[in-house]
């Protein structure tokens, strides 16, 4: 073995004999391959040399060619050993292996002689010419350095992303999976999960068009990838406390409280005494109080007389945050490897969460003298179950996977609809004058509850080097649950004097948790074809839905109410089946360019919330004419569906400088939105179903400076418009009970935010400190004028835009040396320059969030905080773990 000194000579003088190429994409998950090819000093082939990563049972052969592949590895950072009868030994370090991706290493061997090792570190251009669509790959080193907290902090950083909008769709158009499995809530079909960053070994984020192997989603795709148990003992933590600080633009006066925030964390992970077996244990709690507080003057059963001007306040006058959150949660993960060609994992994810909401627009901040007449929402979800790899061949692997969604949501002031406190306190009583809530509590009560069974199993086989072929299926069995538990409140006068009633019967009137038991599958194929010059990524996707549920037979006479009228009978819905194409292609025209195209149709069943709600027809037993205001659901309703093209150009300008620029057009049909159906005695229903549109034209410019010194540097900007019928599947409805034309229109949509700047620096010296700053700037959304409020002189809808705003957050880190184990110092500033907007509310009369035109009408508004945007919050905290510095 040759010495250190003489290490890092060769390690410069070698670096030329790496040919390191991009990654380019592979399969959804949680590995990613490595292949290349081995040559001697004249560019032979190296036949029959061994490749193998460094302390992991993962080795390849070459063949004649020379080339090699190590399939299903692992993302993360690794250390390459390469050797060949009559060559030196090669060790390559600093190959980083992501999810979904291929990683090229191509190697260069000298002939055997005096230095029996040569150390060479890889290098990753900047940008990856064989990317077919837009996706960015995040890993935990990365996320570790940045101001964010949790998975959605690092997706809204991503070019084309704006609050959870992919490039334009609405929400709930976004596939999230953890370890390559779907996490979503079929109820809204959001994420049941909040991840915390710790347990991030790497994120994945698909802005563009996907493949076949994702479904259930329009827009994009998140996958979280898990960190795993190590084969040593490593031991980790961090702590942090924080509060908010006000600049002298604020409405309300505060100080800074230091314990408003506070986050305990801790990891542990390394063997376990049965073989081949590693865990990994992570907990968090977080405790976060808001930053607009109230005084408990009232309690909600204090008596108060507004005609008789007598008030009698019996709260202890204690300060408390009108809004809160406390959150456990953890990952537990096993892994064992003793069974022969098999990877078996156990992985359980949990959150529990209890607090309340601080939104503007809710009643909260009206309730700041009678805090406890507010509504709790409490969310407990868990994600658990076992994936099983096992490898026929080294060129062909099966993955299994059994996972349980788990997620129920309440929101309700007393859990017991009879508890006597309800009867105590009433409804809330408003001040006319302040709209201040002096007494009463707020009559919600909602629960929502998924169970959802998710059963996958996908077989990707090499057939050659450069081709690649996944086939594979997945099924959910979910039981959704939601409505209003235990009974409905409300008041009611019996014998002269107001009395709070229960409606605890199940009825069309007032309906209560209701179970629903729909079915979803899915069948694809996906082939990838990998040439020195070109990549081609085509896929199928068969999706298949089953609402199990019936709609009436003659929707003139839903609930057969009209006497003479054809009879109307339960029918079964249809089941949908639609096939949904993908392709890819991604062309090199130049040593360091490409151009890439990428073209698919995306399938996605509308949320069970939607299409269920109010979807129990007998609520029309009693039609007469006129318009029934309330939309029914309709689980007979088509998939909504997007068509997505896109087309780009990406650059590697040096070793640490690229760009990409991508063109993208989307075409959305069958959106849900509302119809009006005539019965046959001339009254009119509104339900939901197929009949709104849009489409979406933009281009993103982004470079990525790696690093240069101790510095680094990542841009990108998005243009996009997003137009369509409606913003919301209600939309339709809520124009015509406004007097309104409601006949299909083409305007923006609500997010259409035209112009997005992100960027990212970075300073570090590892080892020693690092320094991030997140920069984002966006312009207006749109908002409805208001000409004159008086005579309701609208203008078009949305053809406004609200100011634009920036953003600025950033994170410092100092790292202790010589205390034998790792400690440093840290802190994080959100809002750092204590922005009050950034694409928020702001009055219709001035499109604007400091001030109104009509002062006196909107005087509770004016007084009301929560409707600029959070103020500055500060951190400071320390991270450990085991390993000295």
């Amino acid at each position: 073995m040759i010495g250190s000194s003489a290490r890092r000579l060769l390690r410069a003088s070698c670096i030329s004999l790496l040919a390191a190429l991009p990654a380019s994409q592979l399969w959804a998950g949680t590995t990613g391959k490595i292949t290349g090819t081995i040559v001697d000093r004249v560019g032979d082939p190296v036949a029959h040399a061994t490749v193998g990563i460094v302390g992991r049972a993962f080795q390849a052969e070459a063949g004649e060619d020379g080339s090699y592949v190590i399939l299903n590895v692992p993302s993360g950072t690794y250390e390459l050993r390469v050797t060949g009868a009559g060559y030196e030994t090669v060790r390559i370090q600093e190959v980083v292996v992501s999810a979904d991706l291929t990683t090229w290493q191509h190697v260069q061997l000298g002939a055997a002689g005096a230095i029996e090792e040569v150390i060479v570190v890889a290098e990753r251009p900047p940008v990856d010419l064989f990317l077919t669509s837009s996706q960015s790959n995040i890993s935990a080193d990365v996320i570790k350095s940045l101001p964010v907290q949790d998975l959605d902090d690092i997706v809204n950083l991503q070019a084309g992303v704006v609050d959870g909008h992919f490039r334009g769709g609405r929400l709930g158009e976004v596939q999230y999976q953890v370890d390559g499995v779907s996490v979503n809530n079929l109820y809204d079909n959001s994420s049941v999960l909040r991840l915390d960053r710790s347990l991030l070994q790497e994120v994945q984020v698909i802005s563009g068009t996907f493949d076949a192997e994702y479904g259930q989603a329009m827009s994009g795709v998140v996958n979280a990838v898990l960190k795993e148990g190590t084969p040593d003992f490593q031991w980790s933590g961090e702590v942090l406390a924080g509060g908010f600080l006000y600049g002298d633009n604020r409405i309300i006066e505060s100080t800074f409280r230091p314990g408003d925030v506070q986050s305990y964390q801790g990891t542990l992970s390394g063997p376990v005494p049965i073989p081949d077996t590693v865990f990994f244990l992570s907990g968090r709690y977080y405790s976060l109080d808001e930053y607009v507080y109230g005084t408990r003057t009232f309690v909600p059963s204090d008596s108060v007389s507004l005609e008789h001007g007598t008030r009698f306040p019996t709260g202890d006058g204690a300060e408390v945050p009108l809004g809160f959150a406390r959150e456990k949660s953890g990952l537990v993960k096993l892994t064992n490897t003793s069974i022969p060609n098999t990877k078996a994992s156990y992985q359980a994810i949990v959150n529990d969460i209890a607090g309340q909401s601080l939104d503007f627009g809710s009643r909260d901040f009206r309730f700041r003298n009678n805090p406890d007449g507010l509504s709790e929402q409490t969310t407990f979800s868990i994600s658990h179950g076992l994936d099983v790899t096992y490898s026929f061949s080294r060129l062909m692997y099966l993955d299994l996977s059994v996972r349980q969604n788990y997620f129920d949501y309440q929101d309700y002031v007393y859990e017991d609809v009879f508890d006597p406190r309800y009867d105590a306190a009433r409804n809330p009583l408003i001040d006319p004058v302040t709209g201040d809530v002096l007494t009463g509590v707020e009559f919600t009560r909602f629960r929502q509850r998924t169970d959802d069974r998710v059963y996958k199993a996908t077989l990707t086989s090499l057939v050659t080097s450069k081709h690649h072929v996944k086939i594979g299926g997945e099924f959910h069995r979910p039981e959704v649950q939601f409505g209003t538990p235990g009974g409905h409140l409300r008041l009611v006068i019996e014998s002269g004097r107001q009395i709070v009633d229960r409606v605890v019967d199940d009825s069309p009137e007032f309906p209560l948790v209701r179970t629903y038991y729909p079915h979803l599958g899915a069948a694809f194929v996906q082939d990838q074809i990998e040439w020195a010059d070109l990549m081609v990524r085509a896929g199928l996707r068969l999706d298949y839905f089953n609402a199990r549920a019936t709609i009436p037979s003659d929707l003139a006479n839903p609930a057969n109410a009209i006497t003479g009228a054809p009879e109307s009978t339960p029918r079964e819905t249809t089941i949908k089946a639609p096939l949904s194409p993908r392709l890819g292609v991604a062309y090199p025209i130049l040593d360091r360019g490409s151009v890439h195209f990428a073209y698919g149709h995306f399938n996605q069943f509308p949320a069970v919330g939607d299409i269920f709600n109010n979807a129990d027809y007998a609520v029309l037993t009693t039609l007469q004419a006129g318009v029934i205001p309330a939309v029914l659901g309709n689980p007979d309703v088509k998939p909504e569906k997007t068509v997505q093209y896109e087309m780009g150009y990406r650059h590697v300008f040096s070793r640490d400088f690229g760009g990409d620029v991508t063109v993208f057009y989307k075409d959305i049909r069958d959106l849900l939105g509302v119809e009006y159906i005539s019965t046959y005695n001339d009254a009119q229903y509104v339900r939901l179903t197929n009949v709104d549109f849009g489409n979406v034209f933009g281009f993103t410019v982004a470079l990525d400076h790696r690093r240069i010194g101790p510095a680094e540097v990542a841009i990108d900007y998005t243009w996009l418009r997003a137009v369509g019928n409606a913003s919301d599947p209600e939309e339709t409805l809520n124009r015509t009970e406004a007097g309104e034309d409601a006949r299909p229109r083409r305007i923006p949509f609500s997010w259409d935010q035209r112009h997005t700047f992100n960027l990212v620096l970075g300073l570090s010296d590892p080892g020693n400190y690092s320094f991030s700053t997140i920069v984002k700037a966006a312009s207006g959304q749109p908002y409805t004028p208001i000409i004159e409020q008086a005579f309701g002189l609208d203008q078009l809808a949305n053809s406004a835009r609200r100011p634009s705003g920036m953003l600025v957050d950033l994170r410092a880190e100092k790292e202790i040396r010589g205390l034998g184990s790792r400690l440093s110092v840290f802190g994080r500033v959100f809002n750092l320059f204590d922005a009050r907007f950034f694409n928020g509310f702001v009055f219709e009369s001035s499109g604007s969030p400091f001030y109104s035109r009509n002062p006196v009408a909107d005087r509770v508004t004016l007084a009301d905080p929560t409707r600029y945007f959070g103020p500055r919050r500060i951190e400071l905290g320390i991270s450990f773990g085991s390993g000295g510095s």
